[in-house]
């Protein structure tokens, strides 16, 4: 799974941090992904709290992406 945030649209209610912090942090006022996310992004639960954020985020910056597809939560 490929995570990542989007800047322009991201407006800073640290949702995705909140709800999976191994892959989540908050930075100078925006969601971002950790250094190294992609390996915990890998545990199953962890995964499952990605997929979470990505639907709970209120601007819906946080994209996801499996395989070919990229779709954003």
């Amino acid at each position: 799974m490929k995570v990542s945030v989007d800047r322009s649209l991201c407006y800073g209610s640290a949702e995705c941090a909140y709800r999976a912090p191994a892959v989540f942090a908050f930075e100078d006022g925006y969601g971002v992904v950790r250094p190294g996310a992609a390996e915990a992004a890998e545990d199953p639960r962890v995964r499952e709290a990605v997929r979470e954020a990505a639907e709970k985020c209120p601007s819906q910056a946080v994209l996801l992406a499996e395989g070919e597809e990229p779709f954003s939560g």
